[in-house]
């Protein structure tokens, strides 16, 4: 008895059967990404407009904790793996990632700043990503050095290299805090993931 064919498949078929011509993907060698005069000073100003970021430029060497407290003096729980942060969660102890509900403050590094989109490559350092998601407020620190122009860069340099991947396999791109807007325009902070980003630039 001859199989009959799932809906899926009859769908496909007929989208086979009804395809003209086919073309290849295109070459991404040929494209020209967007590049900057200055990257550092393009990503610092995108970040505060496209991103909806608030951006504070430090020191090496300054203080990370009075750093914080300056910009999120309110803040009662910290949560950070980061050396040098005085934090009450630590997102590579904590029994269960629902347990860094709690904090108000995320504190993490940043490994690629883009200058086109003001996203910052986050890889998976700790052992529960969330820190990057259900913190109230996020703190990014990002190298001046780590600024590339363009997204083409950005994915260059995590291919290259392991470090942009680190022992979990995980990334992600944060542009600014979580925002989301319904048909009538209301834009909502926080729906997603946190609802204030700060990134610190060194």
């Amino acid at each position: 008895m001859e199989e009959t064919m799932s809906t899926k498949e009859a769908i496909l078929s007929r989208l086979r059967s009804n395809t003209r011509e086919t073309y290849d993907m295109p070459s991404l060698k040929a494209l020209h990404a967007i590049t900057y005069p200055d990257p550092v000073e393009e990503f610092k100003t995108k970040a505060q407009t496209v991103g909806g970021a608030r951006l504070l430029e430090a020191k090496k060497g300054d203080d990370l904790n009075a750093l914080i407290c300056q910009i999120y003096s309110d803040a009662g729980i910290i949560a950070s793996n980061l050396p040098g942060v005085e934090a009450q969660l630590n997102p590579d102890t904590v029994a269960q990632a629902q347990d860094l509900e709690t904090a108000d403050v995320g504190v993490i590094q940043g490994h690629i700043g883009v200058a086109e989109n003001a996203c910052v490559w986050i890889p998976q350092t700790m052992k529960e990503r969330a820190v990057c998601f259900a913190s109230q407020r996020l703190v990014i620190l990002l190298s001046k050095e780590n600024i590339v122009n363009n997204m083409h860069e950005a994915y260059a340099r995590i291919e290259q290299s392991d470090e942009y991947f680190c022992d979990y396999k995980f990334g992600t791109f944060i542009s600014g805090p979580s925002k989301t807007a319904d048909i009538e325009g209301a834009l909502v902070y926080g729906a997603q993931a946190a609802r204030a980003v700060t990134i610190v630039l060194f």
